[in-house]
């Protein structure tokens, strides 16, 4: 089975969009403001933007707000072709946890993140079907970290749910994890360490600490 190149789909996509006669609307889920940044710089020559901030993975409640002012504050900084708007879901921790619920010590990247992905990618799918936008997608495909592969998937399958067309991405091709340290050091955006849910700073504690196992 060859693996596919998301990238080249998107690509594809981006082609057909600049011979329309409108801009396409797209609904960007955004985890935080270093990974919005080159999404942010690249799709905005070619859709018509809405952030939308929903992450009820991430705590403390402080980290959550830190995160939401520095995308707010990127998205006026950043000199973009078409204008970029940001809206903000509700804070649900518990939603999170539910999903974890039984997981809770598996490693970072496997079943407890893909069940993270759905919940943060199908309120995007709900929120993009209900406000009429052609796309909906999430900056989550430019960590290295993240599972694109699997990102992409849970997208189609959301998109068939809900009847709205799933952007393609790997957005760490074409240098783009690069660009986004390279706007994070220009913008001086906050870059934290860990993804943001309890499991993974945990994980990454107990990495720096070999000796309290």
């Amino acid at each position: 089975m060859n693996q596919r190149n998301f990238q080249k789909e998107l690509e594809r996509i981006i082609a057909r969009c600049e011979h329309e006669s409108r801009v396409p609307r797209l609904l960007l889920h955004a985890c935080c403001a270093p990974c919005s940044s080159y999404v942010l710089e690249y799709l905005s020559k070619y859709f018509l933007i809405t952030v939308f901030y929903y992450n009820p993975n991430i705590s403390p409640a402080e980290e959550y707000e830190k995160r939401v002012a520095e995308l707010r504050r990127l998205i006026e900084e950043l000199p973009v072709k078409h204008r970029v708007r940001m809206e903000t879901g509700p804070y649900e921790p518990l939603r999170f946890y539910e999903v974890s619920r039984g997981y809770e010590d598996a490693p970072e990247g496997g079943e407890r993140c893909f069940r993270c992905y759905r919940l943060r990618l199908e309120e995007t799918a709900r929120m993009a079907a209900e406000g009429g936008y052609d796309y909906f997608t999430t900056t989550l495909t430019i960590s290295p970290l993240k599972n694109a592969r699997r990102l992409n998937e849970i997208g189609e399958e959301l998109g068939e749910l809900y009847q709205v067309s799933h952007l393609p991405s790997d957005f760490k091709k074409k240098n783009g994890y690069q660009r986004s340290i390279e706007l994070s050091a220009e913008y001086h955006l906050y870059r934290q360490n860990f993804c943001g849910c309890v499991f993974s700073h945990r994980e990454r504690c107990v990495s720096a600490q070999p000796e309290l196992l």
